[in-house]
Order: structure tokens, then sequence, then C-alpha cells
């Protein structure tokens, strides 16, 4: 089958949808398809083009048997609600004459990447002028969260673009997303029942594990073993809610022996680490290659889970699955009925948001509690081996695409 993916994010990012995108075209290949990817240079989470790749120059290469062009980008270095809405335009447009270039290859299958939306039409019309099947897979709604979180305001914008997003969406053969709670979403934007599928993210149960001895990790960071690691590790963005940990570990200054480590990149990174520069008991990591996720993620005692209010259901954060693989239990903020809430409800301890106060009192109940954190974590592999096992979900998504 020959199938064309068009979205933003690709590898070699290593965080977000570009991880997930770039795994699943890989696993694609492998499966014997003939895949194609239109996306741009990599730039997240840092939001700067990565070195050996520019911005504003088109390019084609192959990575893991897919054939990949890139295409210009604008990528504002602070990203705000109308820079966010011109980076994102800047790729749909600079795309056009590549997605017209591909309809004579002739795709069995269209797959558009959402975010961003800005996409969706051009994989749309590029499917009905060759005979393509449509499909729309969305990673979070873009729309509902740039509202929801405050990045854009007028509600008379918001009834346009809604209404818009949902009549484009019915125009698609499938429409997927990563959680069921997620797809009744897409049901409540009218879309027909018989063409929204679960394609939830996906962990490799094999690469990430719980080790049988403390990660080297701790040694490396001169982190006592005795101490429990209370660990964020991921995009730092407007969504997450980042100062919830930090004010936690403000409050929990005074109690020895926890020890908060966030680690990644992101949008309010320099910001956060500026404000909360003096805390001694906050370690800030750079984003850290693949092959050291596995030692990351079982550094940690306690993963971190920090939403802001309104989100919860808008994404699935992509970072849970790794979590959960690595066997450790996960203190996240979350409203009662959520998906976050009902994925954790055995693998960890779930606050409402913005409570610092709950929030910190999860973290310190965990960390003087060893045999809890042990069940939990062991729910939490157990969780992740039934529901998220990479081969699983990508044979039943082959299933499907081969069912249109």
């Amino acid at each position: 089958m020959r199938i064309l993916i068009v979205g933003i994010n690709y590898a070699p990012e290593l965080t977000g949808i570009g991880k997930y995108t770039g795994e699943m075209a890989g696993w694609l290949v492998a499966a014997g398809h003939e895949v194609r990817i239109v996306t741009a240079p990599p730039y997240y989470p840092e939001w700067r083009v990565a070195d050996g790749y520019a911005a504003w120059r088109y390019s084609r290469e192959v990575q893991a048997g897919v054939s990949i062009w890139r295409c210009p980008i604008w990528v504002p270095a602070r990203p705000s609600g109308l820079k966010r809405l011109l980076h994102l335009a800047s790729f749909a447009l600079s795309s056009l004459p590549v997605m017209a270039c591909q309809l004579f290859w002739r795709a069995d299958v269209i797959l558009a990447i959402e975010p961003p939306l800005f996409c969706a039409p051009a994989a749309w019309a590029c499917a009905r002028l060759t005979g393509a099947k449509a499909w729309l897979h969305v990673q979070d709604f873009e729309v509902d969260a740039a509202f929801e979180l405050g990045i854009l305001r007028a509600p008379w914008l918001r009834s346009i673009v809604s209404k818009l997003e949902s009549w484009l969406m019915r125009r698609f053969d499938r429409v997927s997303t990563i959680s069921p709670n997620m797809v009744q979403r897409l049901i409540q934007k009218k879309l027909a029942t018989e063409k929204a599928v679960l394609f939830t993210n996906w962990v490799d149960i094999d690469a990430i594990f719980p080790l049988n001895a403390q990660s080297a990790m701790r040694q490396q960071l001169d982190i006592a073993s005795e101490s429990t690691v209370a660990l964020y590790s991921g995009n730092m963005g407007e969504k997450q809610g980042l100062e919830i940990v930090l004010e936690s570990a403000a409050s929990l200054v005074g109690e020895q022996g926890i020890q908060f480590v966030l680690c990644g990149d992101g949008a309010v990174r320099q910001r956060l680490q500026q404000k909360y520069a003096g805390l001694p008991n906050v370690l800030w990591l750079p984003l850290q290659p693949l092959e050291r996720l596995n030692d990351l993620l079982n550094m940690a005692n306690i993963h971190l889970l920090p939403q802001r209010s309104g989100a919860e259901d808008l994404v699935m954060p992509s970072k849970l699955t790794g979590m959960l693989a690595s066997g450790c239990p996960v203190v996240a903020t979350a409203t009662k009925g959520t998906q976050i809430a009902e994925v954790l409800l055995d693998c960890g301890v779930v606050v409402e948001p913005d409570n610092v106060e709950h929030f910190s009192s999860a973290i310190l109940q965990l960390a003087r509690d060893a045999t809890r954190r042990a069940v939990l974590g062991a729910h939490a592999r157990e969780y992740a081996l039934r529901n998220w096992a990479k081969e699983r979900v990508m044979q039943e998504f082959d299933r499907q695409l081969k069912g249109l």
C-alpha cells in the first residue's frame, strides 16, 4: 500500500508528535508499505530548527526507508497565540507545492496529522483528486485547547473556527484520535460514529522497562541513593502548567530527601528557570537522547504529570506511555472522569488541577511510602503492557488501513 503522511512534526524530534509519527512511518515501511511524508525541519520542543537543517529551504532525505520531503517553516523564538498561527500557516503554505507533486505518486491513503489542522484541507483535496482514502489523525484538539487555555480568546472566532473544523473532519473517510474520551469528542463534533477510530499512542515495552537496580543516572548526577526523585520529563509549554511542580518544590524545600528533576525543553523553560532559580531541591536537565530515556525514567521514584485545568481531555500526554512502562507511579493533575484520571486509577495519585497544596501532599505521601509506590508502579507496568504495547497498537492500525 502507498501511504502519504503530512504533518509538521517528524523524526528526529525526540518528544511528542514527531516521535510517534516517525515511529509509525518506520513500522509501516517494515510491514511492507511504501511511505512518504511531507513535513518540516525538526524544531520541537526547543522552538529552534535543529543543526544540519534549514528553516527556509526545501530538502529531501530518506530515513528508515521513509521518503521525506521537508518544507520551509517560520519558527518563532517565543511563540504566542498569533505567532503560533503564523508558524502553522507558514508550513501549510510551503507544503502545498510538495503536496501537489505527490498527486503523480497516487497514494492509496493520505494521512494528515493534527496539529496542525491547517494541513488537513490539502490532504483531503489530494485524496479526492487521486481517488485515495483520506485519514485525519488527531493527536490533540488544538482548536479547543487554544480557546480553553486562553491562547485565543474571541468567542466569535471560536464559533467560526469550530464549525469549520467540524465540517472539515466530516469530509474525511476516517478520523482517529488517541483516547476513548477524545473519540467521544469527535462524535460530539458531529462526526459519524462509524468514521471515528481509536488509535492510541504506544510504547516500546522492550526499550522502556523497570530496572532491577538503581539507574546509573543517579550517580552521574550526584543524587543520593536514598533520595526520592520526583521527575517531570518532556515538553515545557503552556499546556503543561509546570508552575504547580515548582510551587510544590518550593513548599517542600524543608523536606530532606526529596529531589525534583525537570528534564526537557520548550517555550516556557527559560522563564520558569529564571523565576525559580533559587530552589535548592530542583535540578534542571536538558532533553536526553533516546538511548538514555530508560535510565532517565528509571531514575524517578515518582513521575509528575501536571496539566492545566481544561486541557485534560483535549490532549492525552504522550509522555504518559513511557512513565507507566517504566513501572513507576504518577502524580497527576486532572479532573475526575477525564481520561487521565481513569488511566491512573490504579497507577498513581490524581489531584484537581491548580491545587498546589494537594499536589505537594500527594508527592510527600508517596515519598514516605515505598510499599505503596511499588504496588502502584507494578500496576502501571501492567497497564502499559495491556494497552500500549507498540506491536499490538500498530498491527490494529495496519488492519484499519487495509480495511479502507
